[in-house]
């Protein structure tokens, strides 16, 4: 007899986001969170990539964006100490949203609760003990210790996760020696901002735009608005630094000066962060009825995917959970977690390990490559293509035994679709999260296929401009379990109902 179906521990992001997506699937979740009120300490500053997409088919992207600084920033992004710029295009295919990560919390939380899942703060996880059929932890809470049992448990605990080491999951990877500062801050009375974004600062002359490298580390500078400036630096420090220990503008202006040599006067914070660069990734998500997910299972050495790669993590997570609570999971369903999102992150730390190459690199070979890699830049497809990666929108999961039609493992388009009922769209049928059978050429042969199903899946028959395809089985996450095309196809029945059971939809 278990007390939950669920237990997360962590209450930053992915555990919040996980419990909202349990819930939604009817799943009994617990969050433990260890500290007792919401950080204040500034860190990510706000969402980018698919993360996005999968809030909009939620319906839930709007919620964010009336708390955001800035729901329409421009599309324009760090890579490696350099500028992935979209602005010129009529399409980004990169985009984010300007959102304190106290805020981000807040709304996840309040989402959380409001169906249903008993969030918890002030409770820390001391110890761990799984069997065949549950998993228990003893927590420290405000009343004292207690006992908690579930029939599994995910960590979404940090970097330095006490459920990773408990489970005995190891996660090797590279430290950099780095310590990256980022501020936003008003403009100083005394700087003088140039038409072009130059800074004209007294005593000192002019401080460009962008990024400059010296011998002793990056400087960076943009706009935010005509008020207030993005300020950054990194540079090598032995020193290590607590994480709930805020930047100060006294500490930002020291680093300023050793890294430019100069005196820079910055006004009013209206953000101050630091951070260190951390290349690592779990051996395994999986250690029996015991998960990780967001940073206890990756860290990525840039910014911008951290909270995009947890929250999706938590995604995929969620419904196949719910599927073996409510016995509707196929053998295997959950070792899937592993497969694809340790596969999404090892493809994250790929352009993110690339990043530190072209960020770090002081000699001449180094600033060759970053001459060639800004020429490519300039054009539109490379440019495209690093926004796929940065997005997280070039994944295609391995799916073994669903075919080989090129839109299977892939994130499913939102298509305007034309039914009986009337017009809807494919954001608007995720919004349940729950699997989608999609037949787009009123296929008699579909239709049967999923007669017997239980009323586990929702079977659309409707038109759409340009479909990309007969029939798309859409799984809970948005990503398409199954698809085909009806005169290429050696039948429907048999693979299509081979692609339900992997959605959850038991026969």
């Amino acid at each position: 007899m278990t007390d939950v179906d669920v237990i997360v521990v962590g209450g930053a992001p992915t555990g919040l986001m996980l419990a909202g997506e349990l819930r939604l699937a009817g799943v009994r979740v617990v969050v433990l969170e260890r500290q007792p009120r919401p950080r204040e300490t500034a860190k990510a500053n706000g969402l980018a990539g698919q993360i996005l997409d999968l809030l909009r088919y939620r319906g839930l992207l709007e919620r964010f964006e009336a708390v955001s600084t800035d729901p329409h920033p421009p599309a324009r992004f760090p890579f490696g100490g350099m500028d992935l710029d979209f602005t010129h295009l009529t399409d980004p295919p990169l985009r984010a949203i300007q959102i304190p990560q106290a805020r981000l919390e807040a709304v996840l939380a309040e989402r959380a609760r409001e169906l249903g899942a008993d969030v918890r703060r002030g409770h820390q996880v001391t110890g761990l003990d799984q069997t065949d059929g549950a998993v228990t932890v003893q927590v420290s809470g405000p009343d004292g210790p207690y006992h908690l049992t579930a029939r599994y448990l995910v960590g979404c605990d940090g970097p330095r996760s006490r459920v990773r080491d408990l489970a005995g999951i190891a996660f090797p990877g590279t430290t950099y020696p780095e310590v990256n500062r980022l501020a936003q801050v008003t403009v100083h009375e005394s700087v003088t901002r140039l038409g072009n974004g130059d800074l004209d600062v007294p005593g000192a002359g002019t401080i460009p735009a962008g990024f400059s490298r010296t011998g002793n580390g990056v400087f960076g500078l943009g706009a935010l608005t005509d008020d207030v400036l993005m300020v950054y630096t990194s540079e090598d420090e032995t020193a290590e630094y607590d994480d709930d220990v805020p930047l100060t503008l006294a500490e930002l202006r020291d680093s300023i000066r050793r890294v430019l040599g100069k005196e820079v006067p910055l006004g009013e914070p209206h953000r101050l962060s630091r951070f260190t660069f951390h290349a690592r990734q779990a051996e395994r998500y999986r250690a029996g009825r015991v998960f990780v997910a967001g940073d206890a299972a990756h860290l990525f050495p840039a910014t911008g995917v951290a909270l995009n790669a947890g929250m999706l993590d938590a995604v995929n997570l969620a419904w196949k959970l719910a599927a073996d609570v409510q016995g509707r999971a196929p053998d295997g369903l959950l070792d899937t977690y592993h497969t694809e999102r340790h596969y999404a992150g090892a493809r994250t730390l790929v352009h993110t390990r690339a990043q530190v190459a072209l960020r770090r690199g002081l000699d001449p070979a180094a600033d060759a490559l970053r001459e060639v890699f800004q020429e490519l830049l300039a054009e539109e497809a490379p440019l495209r293509r690093l926004a796929g990666m940065v997005a997280g929108t070039d994944i295609r999961y391995p799916l073994p035994g669903a075919g080989d039609h090129g839109l299977i493992g892939t994130f499913a388009p939102d298509l305007t679709l034309h039914t009986e009922q009337g017009t809807t769209t494919v954001a608007e049928l995720m919004r349940s999260a729950r699997p989608v059978l999609l037949d787009l050429a009123d296929s008699a042969d579909v239709r049967q296929a999923a007669a017997n199903r239980p009323a586990r899946v929702d079977v659309v028959t409707a038109k759409t401009d340009d479909r990309p395809a007969d029939v798309l089985l859409i799984r809970p996450d948005a990503v398409i379990a199954w698809a085909a095309d009806l005169d290429q196809s050696n039948g429907v029945t048999a693979p299509l109902c081979k692609a339900l059971s992997t959605c959850g939809v038991s026969g």
